[in-house]
């Protein structure tokens, strides 16, 4: 069987995420004091006791969010599971790009912190809106995006289901519009920035600096870009990272490019089953697994054992 390791984005979270393998797994344990470090954040406390409300800032949960996937790496390591191709979703592209080998856990950390607070001030300087379109072709949510002014697809998660970016008020035009064409719904989502759009295109500038300095090295597991939709080497992570800002992801496309490339087990790590739902949603043909605790960590040994 062919094998992607898939790392979740922003909103998986919950309060005790990472708790019950950073007991278990003390490589795991050690990813939380590395990302302490390299965030300057007590990223065991915020992960394991919250509270949510602190936990779902945006330059405090997506380093939370990076240590919680790399800790529950290293348990799957442990295990003796390994993957042919990894693959992120938004942030969970430097979790990816740890679990080839091009990072250090502590360096990936220390860059999404950085990201975090380029993100969230970019929000500040420019609020804007997201929300989820489900039910319509893919192809409708561009059109209706290309007629309204400032209002972009923001991340292609399955087949029927795109979430939008923008200001406020095109965001909420395009609900009115997609509810007319047919949507079976349309949800804001609770942010303060429109993610993965023009709008945050400020945070490339402060980000550059870090991406630059980081101690890259070539990824001994091919990494599929959800920026691209294709696999891409490590030469290219710095200009991936920054497009990453306001392109859109590609989720969809990557998924169907790593089945036509033979993957048939697709394996989540990190905190919640978003990513694992997606993938059955693209393709209903290939396993998916989420793993985020012991039991989930036994069900990935029995799905993999011969």
């Amino acid at each position: 069987m062919k094998i992607a390791f898939c790392f979740p984005g922003q909103g998986s979270l919950a309060v005790g995420m990472g708790r019950e393998l950073a007991a278990a797994f003390p490589a795991a344990r050690a990813v939380f004091a590395e990302g302490s470090e390299a965030s300057d954040l007590d990223l065991e406390r915020v992960c394991f006791e919250g509270p949510i409300e602190e936990l779902t800032e945006t330059a405090i949960q997506q380093p939370a969010l990076v240590a919680t996937s790399l800790a529950c790496l290293r348990a799957v390591e442990a295990v003796g599971a390994r993957p042919d191709v990894v693959v992120g979703h938004s942030v969970g592209e430097y979790s990816a790009l740890a679990a080839s080998g091009a990072l250090t856990a502590r360096d990936a950390i220390g860059l999404v912190r950085e990201r975090g607070l380029a993100t969230a001030a970019a929000a500040e300087e420019q609020p804007g809106a997201m929300a989820a379109v489900l039910g319509l072709e893919d192809a409708v949510v561009e059109e209706l995006c290309a007629s309204i002014t400032g209002v972009w697809p923001a991340n292609y998660n399955c087949p029927g289901q795109i979430v939008v970016s923008g200001t406020e008020a095109a965001v909420d035009e395009l609900v009115v519009a997609a509810e007319r064409r047919g949507a079976r719904r349309v949800v804001k989502i609770r942010v303060t920035g429109a993610f993965h759009s023009p709008l945050v295109a400020s945070a490339r500038d402060r980000l550059r600096p870090a991406l630059e300095r980081a101690p890259w090295r070539e990824g001994a597991v091919p990494f599929m870009s959800t920026v691209t939709a294709a696999v891409e080497p490590t030469g290219r992570a710095v200009e991936l990272l920054l497009d990453q800002l306001t392109a859109p992801v590609r989720f969809t496309q990557a998924v169907a490019g790593l089945v036509r490339s033979g993957v048939t087990v697709f394996v989540e790590i990190g905190p919640g089953k978003v990513l694992s739902g997606l993938v059955k949603r693209c393709d209903r043909s290939v396993t998916a697994v989420s793993v985020g605790d012991s039991a989930s960590l036994a069900r990935l040994q029995e799905v993999l054992s011969p």
